[in-house]
């Protein structure tokens, strides 16, 4: 059923001339849709050609932000919700139209940022700071065929590309909480080789993290220092030679953990998490296309604390090799395919997987684009899986601009992670999950999008999507005697409504909302998936563009918890949000910002708090 859903909704595409009527001769087209995109095929590819769903944010739109965590700025895309066990560095999941944080890939320079040393193979969105990163691609639903078939959105992070010239920025900024954050920056290159190094220290003493917590009732704070360095080498005029390092230091304190003797639980408790993550790589772009080999490690070590003894630790690694190739027959026809290699480790229970996949991009005409790709997974202890991915865009010019009809398709699945399959066969699981033995997740989506842009920057986007998991595995929130999984579909679906409008040449609004519609076999919600997710930038700039303003509105309401085993509401909330800059000359700027103008109270997980008014100011300097 499903896939004839999708054939009808490319066919309706190709058949859009018909129905729609010749295209209209226009004077310009809208120069975003020539925008270079990277993350849906893994090469460059114009906006204009891809039938998925990508959003995109720039310096500009990350500094206008003012947050030294990269969270924050995520959570004014459509579809995306974050969620915070109370405040900064607490354990956080960064969802993509209602899918569980493990099944959202995310990648800096390239570098996966999966940790393996956790319950779930994931990144850690909690430990991301926005220093350094100029360019955020976020592509939403199924993404199994490029990036490994349990890729359900994928978080493509890009730090800034080095000039011919020494760039040097620095970045200091203080407020609420005891609030402080120090970050710089540096680059520079010529036609040989480039660098680029950035460094950032954030720290907080944080607010009670947790409503349980009112004997001890102190703060919990945070700090975080993350270094990055990228270095280029050109060999010649198409061999190029790139070493990436990333290197995270985490320190958070929190509530609830139990006591290492007594075994009481206590809200004296810190837990440390420190990520080295590498990659090298070689590229050769010629005219025949592009061929590129990498290898990716990264190691995550834990240790947990509870009154200041340690009581648990836990280290995972990461390896990764992976070929990417193009193939360029012809001006209208690519072919993409790879090869790569993983091995997941955690705490010394290790698995393998090896995939193969290849994807082949059409253009038809000038505004007719079609891919269709395979891909072929064999993992360890689950054997061999295949994964598609379909996709369509058709391009309509009119009088006042172009109208963008696009669809597609694709599929994956997820094996249990190490740490789950090992839980339910070791000494803390009881029945019913200790006679659970699991199986890999199946997952599908369907996606159709009607998109319209002017060369005047107006872009409007609806897009319909629909998401499902077979046997979604969950952990046993009723008797905690392990993992389990659902018998049936759990399902996401719903509407993404999107707006840019340009008024005037001061004004610009941003708009977005979320319809989500997710729900588990049986009907009943998924845990916390808000129903409603709406977001407004309103953003002004003075004449010489030296002062600017921005005033941000976020809604999330109708979301379910589970506590104690039972359904809880967790309360709406509707956040407003208000950032300044001056330019008090060329090479610096002040800037600062103030969240929850209003005090508003609200929630983001049951029982734990959230932050009240809070202001801060900072300064940058470039030279």
């Amino acid at each position: 059923m499903q896939h004839r859903k999708l054939f009808t909704s490319i066919a309706a595409l190709g058949a859009g001339t018909a129905i729609v009527g010749l295209p209209v001769a226009q004077a310009q087209e809208p120069a975003a849709l020539e925008e270079l995109i990277v993350t849906s095929s893994r090469i460059e590819t114009p906006l204009r050609q891809i039938g998925t769903s990508v959003s995109v944010l720039n310096a500009e739109d990350i500094a206008a932000e003012g947050s030294a965590s990269l969270m924050d700025v995520l959570r004014t895309l459509p579809s995306i919700s974050v969620t915070n066990t109370g405040g900064s560095g607490q354990v956080s999941n960064l969802r993509i139209r209602g899918e569980e944080g493990y099944r959202t890939l995310t990648l800096i320079d390239g570098i996966r940022l999966s940790d393996p040393s956790v319950t779930q193979v994931q990144g850690q969105p909690e430990h991301l700071l926005s220093s350094g990163i100029e360019r955020v691609e976020i592509l939403r639903g199924p993404q199994g065929l490029h990036y490994g078939a349990d890729a359900g959105g994928v978080l493509n992070l890009s730090t800034r590309k080095a000039t011919q010239v020494l760039d040097t920025r620095l970045d200091a900024s203080s407020g609420a909480f005891g609030t402080q954050q120090w970050a710089g920056n540096i680059s520079a290159g010529n036609e040989r080789a480039d660098f680029f190094f950035s460094g950032a220290h954030f720290e907080t003493e944080g607010f009670n993290a947790r409503v349980s917590d009112t004997l001890l009732a102190d703060d919990d704070g945070y700090d975080n220092t993350t270094v990055h360095t990228r270095v280029g080498l050109n060999v010649s005029e198409n061999l190029r030679v790139e070493l990436v390092h990333r290197d995270t230091a985490g320190d958070s304190e929190y509530d609830g953990c139990y006591d290492t003797i007594s075994f009481s639980t206590v809200h004296d408790c810190d837990a440390r998490f420190d990520q080295q993550a590498s990659r090298l790589s070689a590229s050769l772009d010629t005219s025949a296309g592009l061929q590129s080999l990498a290898w990716t490690s990264t190691r995550t070590e834990r240790e947990y604390f509870s009154s200041g003894v340690s009581g648990f630790a836990s280290a995972g690694e990461l390896q990764r090799v992976e070929y990417l190739g193009q193939w360029l027959p012809s001006e209208r026809w690519q072919l993409v395919y790879g090869v790569d290699y993983e091995e997941e480790d955690n705490n010394g229970d290790s698995r393998e997987q090896w995939g193969y996949y290849a994807e082949v991009l059409s253009d038809f005409s000038d505004n007719l684009y079609l891919s269709a790709g395979i891909r072929r997974d064999e993992n360890d202890d689950f054997g061999k899986h295949n994964s598609v991915r379909l996709s369509a865009a058709r391009l309509f010019a009119l009088a006042q601009g172009t109208l963008k009809l696009r669809s597609s398709y694709g599929t994956g699945f997820r094996a249990p992670s190490p740490y789950e399959s090992s839980y339910n066969k070791g000494p803390f699981a009881s029945a019913p999950a200790s006679t659970t033995a699991l199986k890999e997740e199946r997952s599908r989506g369907v996606e159709a999008a009607v998109e319209y842009y002017t060369p005047g920057a107006l872009h409007l986007e609806a897009v319909y999507f629909d998401q499902r998991i077979e046997d979604a595995i969950t952990f046993d929130m009723s008797s905690y005697s392990g993992y389990l999984q659902d018998n049936g579909e759990s399902r996401s679906r719903g509407l993404e409504l999107s707006a840019t409008l340009p008024f005037g040449t001061h004004w610009e609004a941003q708009l977005n909302y979320t319809h989500n519609r997710a729900e588990r076999p049986d009907g009943t919600p998924r845990q916390l998936r808000p129903r409603h997710l709406g977001n407004v930038k309103l953003g002004w700039h003075s004449a010489d563009e030296r002062l600017r303003l921005n005033a941000y509105y976020r809604l999330s309401r109708d979301t379910v918890d589970i506590s104690g085993g039972q359904t809880v509401s967790v309360a709406d909330s509707r956040l407003t949000d208000i950032t300044a800059s001056f330019a008090v000359m060329p090479d610096a700027e002040l800037y600062g910002r103030i969240d929850n103008l209003f005090d508003a109270d609200y929630e983001e997980v049951y029982g734990y708090h959230t932050a009240g008014r809070a202001a801060y100011v900072g300064v940058r300097l470039h030279f």
